[in-house]
């Protein structure tokens, strides 16, 4: 294209490649980012190239793809149905987009967009909605405007107008750790297609103010000795409501197998006949020590972690957890729930033999506003908790993990 003058307009067009030749020539970067799109859609794709990157490496090893380790020959398309000049030599694009020309192949030319005969779109996905955009010679300008279309089907701002024909049933979706931005993309599409969202205090709220007005929010909050909806009730509402024919999303936060219950949800609804999907989440016991710089391990400092509910104190008759086989390993405790009875569970880690030097730190509300980071030694802890006024939600680590920063 020259300067000034205006980019060729396009005729858009989607593509049914599953099984068919397409031959990519070049083995770099972008070669890898346009086989990536071939692969997921089943190309039959050939790669041209005297070297791969490690990623088109493992493809070919792997005969994912097929590979001929040697430079670009006419002769190459013969029999395919796209071509991709991915090359970082002009000549060689140019010889490649001229035998596509000739073989009458569609090609794209990923050096010089308008030399060749097809122009790659920025594309996104949402369910079994395809978002191409050509931005008019622009790539930046087109994956803005991709970006900006997919999220807003998966927040639900652009309304996919199929979305109340899904099917009725229930979606069990890990929000994460709280910040509305850690959930995953489908837990955000589970979402949008929602009639009706269970949820409670620990999952992401800023989600809720994006729902639809006509979405139905049923509130069942288990607060620390305070008001709470039973599980038996939260079943009963999660099966009723899906039943009488809606899409019902269990929004709950973290992970919903972590100490989250999910399984009896779901055996409840199996039980009743009713369609059920998971969708995992983040897990606190991970995600709020990795926000404040934490990680539960740590190579040459620990080679294994334990995620414990400390929700029962040590010595409880119902408590299932070896609280002294833990105070004899070296890595990482992640304890979940534990606030309350901090500390019965310090006495009784350091009790097993635990150093009441190790390093501990307790994180309120993680990733949300109102974040606390509390540090101490394992035998301080309870008392810096109590001394921060740490209230749950918190995470609480402890290891020599909880001394890096």
């Amino acid at each position: 294209m020259n300067d000034g003058e205006s980019p060729a307009r396009v005729y858009p067009v989607g593509l049914h490649l599953r099984g068919r030749r397409v031959v990519v020539v070049g083995g770099g970067s972008v070669a890898q980012r346009r086989v990536a799109g071939l692969h997921e859609v089943g190309a039959d794709t050939v790669v041209v190239s005297p070297t791969l990157t490690t990623a088109l490496s493992a493809l070919a090893d792997s005969r994912e793809i097929t590979w001929h380790a040697r430079p670009y020959a006419d002769g190459d398309l013969a029999e395919a149905w796209y071509a991709v000049a991915a090359t970082d030599d002009a000549q060689v694009n140019a010889a490649v987009a001229a035998e596509a020309e000739r073989l009458r192949v569609f090609c794209v030319r990923a050096d010089i967009a308008d030399a060749g005969t097809a122009v790659t779109p920025a594309v996104g996905r949402y369910d079994d909605i395809t978002v191409a955009v050509h931005g008019g010679g622009d790539p930046r300008r087109a994956t803005g405007v991709r970006d900006g279309a997919v999220e807003a089907l998966r927040s639900g701002t652009l309304l996919d107008r199929r979305h109340r024909a899904v099917r009725p049933g229930v979606v069990l979706v890990g929000g994460g750790p709280g910040d509305p931005g850690l959930i995953t993309v489908r837990g955000r599409q589970a979402l949008a297609q929602a009639d009706v969202v269970v949820t409670d205090r620990l999952a992401p709220q800023p989600l809720l103010d994006e729902l639809p007005p006509d979405v139905t929010i049923i509130d069942a909050s288990k607060l620390p000795r305070g008001r709470y909806m039973s599980q038996d009730t939260i079943n009963e509402v999660l099966v009723s409501e899906a039943l009488a024919g809606r899409r019902v999303v269990r929004l709950k936060g973290g992970d919903p197998f972590v100490f989250g219950r999910g399984l009896e949800e779901i055996q409840a609804c199996v039980a009743a006949g009713v369609e059920v999907e998971v969708v995992p989440g983040i897990t606190s016991a991970i995600a709020v020590p990795a926000l404040v710089g934490v990680p539960v391990t740590h190579r040459g400092v620990t080679h294994e972690f334990t995620v414990v509910s400390g929700h029962l104190p040590p010595g409880h008759a119902q408590s299932l957890v070896d609280w002294d086989a833990l105070g004899r390993l070296h890595g990482t405790v992640v304890l979940l729930m534990a606030v309350e009875n901090i500390g019965a569970i310090t006495e009784a880690l350091v009790a097993a033999g635990r150093d009441p030097q190790t390093p501990a730190l307790a994180v309120q509300e993680g990733g949300l506003p109102g974040e606390v980071t509390t540090r101490a030694t394992l035998a301080k802890l309870p008392h810096a908790i109590a001394e921060a006024g740490v209230r749950p939600p918190a995470v609480i680590v402890i290891g020599e993990v909880a001394g890096l920063s």
